[in-house]
């Protein structure tokens, strides 16, 4: 095993998925990584009052300020890229930012007309607190919120929507330390890109960002020749989860929920009827993000109910 230390400098981030990109380091299954990636936005230094702007890594930036893309030299198409979390520490500040876009949901919030809203939280790790102008603090649980690779088409992608293959922008609560992402490699050399760094996020991100915030993480890669389950997939501290995306919540809903039930008939070698009457006592539906273009859902096999 091999560690490597990555920074987010000028020849390191990209704010696109890309298999034409060339990757900025190249490593094998089972290498280590130490990635210190930025806020979503890129920012270049602390904000000092909610909402301002400040320099960023990538002036114009069209998606999120990554990291990558990193070549994992074993890995090719048919094969699973196990990405492990082994710790993930944010940095002593973030944001959160409401009404910024002119959507839907916005619309359906009534708070368009007095223009966006700013958070700006003190986050004290070894408290594990994360505080913000107004007094309110909450826990923290950081996680990563884009972990993923490049669609097979040549071009340029949007880093924002997630997919059902290749991930990227997931924004799952439960990713936290101690789990593993898993996600089916799209292009030889899976080409992994990450960043997006949430110091804390409730299930939906429901005004469209986290805590957002810089994040010096720990990681493992490596690559699984045979698939547990169909998709993107993760084991975490809370239980086994699958995931759906797509522009219609019920079609995310039903294919978070059906890789599930094949992967519980599996586990218990039960017929798929009696898998998902057993998952109506297992497993909750949880709404991960209605933020991104493409909802996400994921269903997660609530293992510490079973006896």
């Amino acid at each position: 095993m091999t560690r490597y230390i990555l920074a987010s400098e000028f020849q390191t981030v990209t704010d696109v998925f890309s298999r034409d990109r060339p990757p900025i380091i190249s490593i094998r299954s089972g290498d280590q990584l130490q990635v210190r990636t930025l806020d979503s936005a890129g920012s270049l230094r602390k904000h000092v009052f909610p909402g301002e702007k400040v320099p960023t890594m990538i002036p114009g930036r069209r998606g999120h300020c990554l990291v990558g893309p990193i070549e994992v030299k074993d890995a090719q198409v048919g094969t699973v890229l196990a990405v492990k979390f082994k710790s993930l520490v944010p940095e002593n500040w973030g944001w959160t930012a409401a009404a910024v876009l002119d959507n839907p949901l916005n619309q359906r919030m009534t708070v368009l007309d007095d223009g966006p809203r700013w958070l700006l939280w003190s986050i004290d790790v070894e408290k594990n607190i994360a505080t913000n102008q107004f007094g309110i603090s909450r826990c923290i649980a950081p996680f990563l919120g884009v972990v993923g690779l490049p669609p097979a088409t040549a071009g340029e992608h949007s880093t924002i929507p997630p997919r059902t293959e290749g991930g990227g922008n997931i924004d799952c609560r439960e990713l936290v330390a101690g789990s593993t992402l898993f996600i089916p490699v799209t292009v030889p050399g899976a080409m992994l890109c990450l960043g997006d760094g949430h110091a804390a996020q409730g299930d939906g991100e429901v005004s469209g960002t986290a805590i957002e915030c810089a994040m010096t993480s720990e990681i493992v890669v490596e690559v699984v020749q045979e698939p547990s389950c169909q998709g993107v997939y993760a084991e975490t501290p809370n239980g086994r989860i699958t995931f759906g995306f797509d522009s219609n919540l019920n079609v995310a809903m039903g294919d978070a929920l059906s890789n599930m039930v094949s992967w519980m008939q599996k586990i218990f070698d039960l017929d798929r009827g009696t898998a998902l009457a057993l998952g109506s006592s297992l497993v909750d539906l949880r709404v991960t993000q209605v933020a991104n273009q493409s909802f996400g859902v994921h269903a997660l096999l609530r293992e510490d109910l079973l006896r």
